[in-house]
């Protein structure tokens, strides 16, 4: 008998976790959406085994449920739902910040196994449409376990992210987790919208090199996503955004003293730092 996987939410990772999980197993992978013209593209093109709009009705069944929703949207389900999903289930989540979710995961009772993940693959576009199932190909595969949570369903998450293409899973903690995103993400689309702030912004229309295109690809982000996450990790990103001020300043500092040598002497180690983290070697997060 086919155990029930249900993907709450299937907007761009949720609809490529519905596609990449399909065949994983002897699991029947149920996509549950609340927007009608989703579900209809879901069901035409084959994102998931079968979808349906009522989450209530599958939570009972569901041997696994992972929840791709924007990060209020997790909470809120959590809340709302707490008591229907099945004794014994794994519930994993697919959120970009992992404190917040860790604690309204405590909401839930104890016969559920709650384990926060992130799959750290991504684009600049949103909703099924854009989904495709070698979304995760070659990524790290992030997971936050809980003291409480059991073996054999942190050895399920590492088989179905092997199925899905990650390159590894890496266990960390949520603030460990935090810190990492609020540097290597979250203050990168900062940088992104803050350089689309300029007033000459469109005097440049037509005249863009790659660096600033490089650079200004994610600023047009998901603007109630992107409000989300920032602010549900704002610890961790203001401690970045400082020391990424500090270090604007110091630049700053240099160039306007006028001292070649000492602007040179900045670059160089600028330079080195960025040449030293591309050589090959281990990998961090293996």
């Amino acid at each position: 008998m086919k155990k029930t996987l249900a993907i709450i939410g299937l907007g761009l990772i949720g609809g490529s976790l519905a596609i990449a999980l399909k065949g994983f197993e002897d699991y029947e992978i149920v996509g549950v959406d609340v927007s009608q013209p989703t579900l209809r593209y879901a069901s035409e093109h084959g994102v998931g085994d079968r979808v349906t709009e009522r989450a209530a009705d599958v939570l009972p069944q569901a041997d696994v449920v992972v929840l791709a929703l924007h990060p209020q949207g997790i909470l809120d389900f959590l809340t709302e739902h707490r008591d229907r999903f099945k004794p014994g289930a794994l519930v994993w989540d697919v959120c970009g910040i992992k404190t917040a979710i860790l604690e309204g995961a405590a909401a839930l009772p104890d016969t559920v196994d709650f384990v926060g993940c992130h799959p750290m693959a991504g684009t600049e576009f949103s909703g099924v449409e854009h989904a495709f199932g070698e979304m995760f190909r070659d990524s790290h595969f992030l997971m936050v376990p809980r003291e409480t949570s059991r073996p054999e369903h942190l050895a399920l998450l590492e088989r179905m992210a092997a199925w899905i293409g990650c390159k590894d899973v890496y266990r960390t903690t949520p603030e460990a987790h935090d810190a990492l995103i609020a540097y290597t993400s979250q203050v990168m689309h900062i940088i992104a919208v803050a350089v689309c702030d300029d007033p000459t912004l469109f005097d440049c229309k037509g005249y863009e090199g790659s660096s600033f295109r490089g650079c200004t690809r994610v600023a047009a982000l998901d603007v109630g996503l992107w409000t989300q996450l920032f602010s549900l990790n704002q610890p961790a990103l203001l401690e970045v955004l400082d020391r990424l001020i500090g270090n604007l300043q110091s630049y700053r500092e240099v160039l306007a003293s006028g001292d070649r040598e000492a602007l040179a002497k900045k670059l160089a180690f600028s330079a080195a730092r960025k040449r030293q983290m591309d050589l090959p070697g281990p990998d961090l997060l293996a």
